[in-house]
């Protein structure tokens, strides 16, 4: 298989829509069903060989143990219990409404109860409509589905390689279902201070100077996938820095700046992984220094800190 085989938009913006708001359901039953994290650690999915996992959840409020996968090879929900019990329901030829009632159903047969105090989207363009009423988002194509995911497994390797270079506080490789992108992040170690009119979520993010990089499949607003990298808070002068490759550009993206390197311009490329490495690295060396993070204590080449053996690689 290709390495970043391609997905555009165009193709799959329907299903996308659709597993988007899957996932938000989810993601939503993961936030209300597991111990808090700083930055909200607790609460992204992860990569697995066949979709995306909750990781294990519940314990709490009389719920047994229980995690929630999406299996994007057989295209199956399934809810598994740490007592073995477990029950699983087809992803294609739901709506969201459908699937919202086929989620808490599933739940409810493994002895599962979960309170969802919003179930509505978060931050779509349908925020004000209930899970429950959304029959519009029935999309799901199984290829392009299981492509999406096969995208996630090859990205989620390189950004696995891109945090092993740095040995201070870095975030696991995770997806967040809020706006569908994978990410990592490092961090100086220092408290930054909050922008004015900050929402909650947005606090709690960057309540630490980080440097985060990713990827998305595209929006209304950058209608392409593209990889993606930023500071916050972000230093003084880092949008005049150069990037690389010359293909990566900065744009406007709420209320700060990204720098982006369109998903098609690296799979064009003679090694796509370095290219992509390149661009996360350019843009980390040029923030670290303007934001004045000690960049060669964080580093870890080669994901060792041991200095002997540093000394043989």
């Amino acid at each position: 298989m290709d390495l970043f085989p391609a997905i555009p938009l165009s193709q799959w913006r329907d299903s996308k829509e659709t597993l988007h708001r899957f996932t938000q359901i989810v993601g939503k039953i993961r936030l209300a069903s597991s111990v808090r994290r700083n930055h909200w650690w607790n609460v992204p999915f992860h990569v697995t060989g066949r979709g995306l996992t909750t990781r294990p959840m519940g314990g709490i409020d009389g719920n047994p143990v229980f995690t929630i996968d999406f299996d994007f090879i057989g295209h199956w929900l399934t809810v598994s219990c740490l007592d073995g019990s477990g029950t699983s329901f087809p992803l294609a030829g739901q709506s969201v409404a459908s699937f919202y009632r086929e989620t808490l159903s599933a739940l409810g047969r493994v002895g599962v109860t979960v309170a969802l105090a919003h179930p509505r989207p978060y931050t779509l363009p349908d925020a004000h409509r209930p899970f429950a009423e959304d029959t519009e988002h029935a999309s799901y194509d199984p290829f392009w589905v299981n492509r999406h995911w096969q995208v996630l497994s090859q990205v989620g390797l390189v950004l696995e390689e891109f945090a092993s270079g740095f040995s201070g506080k870095v975030s696991p490789v995770h997806l967040f279902w809020h706006s569908y992108d994978i990410a990592v992040t490092r961090f100086s170690g220092r408290s930054a201070e909050p922008g004015p009119g900050m929402d909650p979520v947005s606090r709690e993010a960057y309540s630490r100077e980080v440097i985060s990089c990713g990827f998305w499949f595209g929006d209304d607003d950058h209608p392409r996938p593209a990889f993606y990298a930023y500071a916050a808070p972000e230093p003084a002068g880092l949008a005049g820095q150069p990037l690389r490759p010359a293909a990566a550009r900065w744009i406007e993206r709420g209320t700060g700046r990204l720098a982006t390197l369109d998903y098609d311009d690296v799979r064009a490329g003679v090694d796509p992984r370095e290219t992509v490495l390149g661009f996360y690295g350019s843009l980390y060396g040029s923030a670290a220094a303007l934001a004045g993070w000690d960049a060669e204590r964080l580093a870890s080449p080669g994901g060792i800190t041991d200095p002997l053996a540093r000394r043989d690689v």
